[in-house]
């Protein structure tokens, strides 16, 4: 069986979707923020797929970029979370609706 590039962006479509879902559905940050994060590695995946099946490097060299500047986000992300939730103690979505102290 050959894998081709339409294996690769179903793939992609469907981890986006799924991210999509979660962001969509769930109410806990946490949560929400996973999803995010798996919605911006399926894009990453289909980028890698293209320039596999182009024979070029330019985007995979965008993927890494792109994974060096979510590596910060992550830090900056998770920190966020954890400062809302030691002044809340909750992290769901419906309790936080407002951010005044």
């Amino acid at each position: 069986m050959n894998i081709g590039l339409e294996h690769y962006l179903i793939v992609s479509a469907l981890l986006f979707s799924l991210g999509l879902l979660g962001v969509i559905t769930r109410r806990n940050l946490l949560i929400i923020y996973m999803s995010l994060e798996l919605m911006l590695n399926s894009a990453n995946l289909a980028l890698v797929a293209f320039s596999r099946f182009n024979n070029q490097l330019d985007g995979q060299v965008m993927v890494f970029f792109i994974m060096t500047v979510a590596a910060a986000e992550v830090a900056v992300g998770l920190a966020l979370i954890v400062a809302i939730f030691r002044r809340r103690q909750t992290t769901h979505v419906e309790d936080l609706t407002s951010l005044k102290l």
